[in-house]
């Protein structure tokens, strides 16, 4: 049982002690992308195009099964804070059945994605470069899902210097591989695409090694292998019921950001590069709101299984509270310091800087705003997690964005001609009243841990 924390800045250092790994760990998690993303832009704007659209396709696959994965960090936080190493065990194994399970199924799909996508109205070109891409990656859904797992556990045990390092370690390795295998340096054969694929297969199955050897030797005492093939039928269900839920949740978020973006496609090129430029800066941003969701997570969890509400309040309270003043910094400087952030994204010789500079800028004014709304709300989504509590959150947040988001979008977008400051004035909203529907549902029920003994 790890030292509870009884005061604010108990938990405060509490908090930051275990969420700052796991925010150093996202950001390297997102250079890798950003890397695939710079190296095949350098090789053929095809391959950076069919990049693009079969990781999307990859992204939006994965997050549904990667619930499973994440529904470790709660369980496994309750158990070993309850001392209960046998369902430390039984909960992970679960996880791991579940993930592999999933990850066998959702790779048939894989084998036709060249037709999927010139159904969609994809270019040819593109959709050919894309299924070479998927038909490699496809056997990187279970590795990568059995990593999350990993993570999870790991993270439910306070255990993430590892993830880091291991993050860390990838990201770095990424960059040569692809060096190496895209562009046929150093002796190896020039693959393209390809070589990109085979460079997240391969790093991905030895950060499973890497983490299930770690996991092995500092937490001997779960025994995780034991009866690994054993079934656990009452458990499985505990996991599957948890970890849908919180896969659907992320579908529905990382959907609604797909839909935007082929919204504002329909407004031209410039709107839509300049889209993409915000939702990178964003994006890199909103990493250390998802450290700071999993480290409440995991308190969160650890309370629960002590049955301690008052340290799950104050928990909720500073956890909450760091994550909104990192908002308001970053809100900051969305606002006075838009022309910098968005000029480094931009060729100093391209033509239509200007006009690139000026929709990005109304863009990110924005995203200082979409900062506050999406922190708070995924920091209550982490916080609901913690005390196992998924099923409602999901309808709230699918409603928020879907039935309400997406629509006001569209509406000032379009309607009202506000373009693409309209479109996220409507991600903001939506965001807003997903904010305040879960803050609500934890602050509102989900905190009173005792009153559901």
């Amino acid at each position: 049982m790890q030292q509870i924390a009884t005061t604010y800045p108990e938990h405060s250092r509490a908090i930051m002690k275990l969420g700052m790994p796991l925010i150093l760990s996202n950001l390297a998690q997102f250079a890798i992308h950003i890397t695939d993303t710079v190296m095949l832009g350098w090789y053929s704007v095809t391959a950076l195009a069919a990049s693009t659209i079969a990781g999307t396709f990859f992204f939006l696959t994965f997050i549904v099964g990667s619930g499973f994965a994440q529904a470790v960090t709660p369980l496994v936080a309750a158990a070993a804070e309850a001392g209960d190493d046998q369902q430390v065990r039984r909960a992970t194994r679960m996880a791991l059945w579940l993930s592999i399970i999933y990850g066998g199924v959702i790779m048939i799909p894989f084998i036709w994605t060249e037709a999927l996508l010139i159904a969609i109205g994809q270019d040819p070109a593109v959709a050919a470069e894309a299924q070479i891409y998927l038909h490699i990656v496809a056997f990187q859904m279970i590795p990568a899902l059995l990593v999350m797992t990993l993570k999870s556990f790991l993270a439910a045990l306070e255990k993430t210097a590892i993830i880091l390092w291991s993050t860390i370690g990838s990201a770095v390795l990424n960059g040569f591989v692809n060096y190496a295998l895209i562009f046929g340096n150093w002796g190896a054969p020039e693959l393209g695409i390809k070589g990109a694929a085979i460079a997240s297969l391969s790093l991905t199955i030895l950060n499973v090694v890497i983490l299930l050897i770690y996991a092995l030797w500092k937490t001997p005492q779960f025994q995780l292998l034991r009866n690994v093939f054993a079934p656990d039928t009452e458990v499985m269900k505990r996991v599957f019921a948890l970890g849908w839920p919180i896969g659907l949740t992320a579908l529905a978020e990382g959907g609604l950001f797909s839909a935007s973006a082929v919204m504002i496609g329909w407004l031209g090129p410039l709107p839509l590069a300049a889209h993409g430029i915000a939702i990178q800066l964003a994006s890199l941003t909103f990493m250390v709101h998802i450290g700071f969701s999993q480290a409440a997570t995991v308190r969160a969890g650890r309370a629960l299984g002590r049955r301690d509400e008052d340290s799950l309040r104050r928990g909720g309270k500073v956890a909450i509270t760091l994550s909104a003043v990192f908002a308001v910094f970053t809100m900051f400087v969305f606002f006075f310091f838009p022309e910098p952030l968005i000029s480094a994204f931009i060729d100093p010789d391209e033509p239509a800087k200007a006009e690139l500079l000026k929709i990005g800028v109304a863009l990110l004014a924005c995203a200082g705003l979409f900062q506050v709304v999406d922190a708070l709300q995924v920091m209550a989504l982490g916080l609901l997690r913690g005390v196992q509590d998924t099923r409602v959150p999901m309808v709230m947040a699918t409603i928020s964005y879907w039935v309400i988001g997406l629509p006001i979008s569209y509406i000032l977008a379009f309607p009202l001609g506000l373009e693409g400051v309209g479109l996220w004035l409507g991600l903001v909203v939506g965001l807003a009243v997903a904010a305040v529907l879960l803050l609500w549902r934890f602050w509102g029920r989900s905190v009173r841990i005792n009153s559901h003994a």
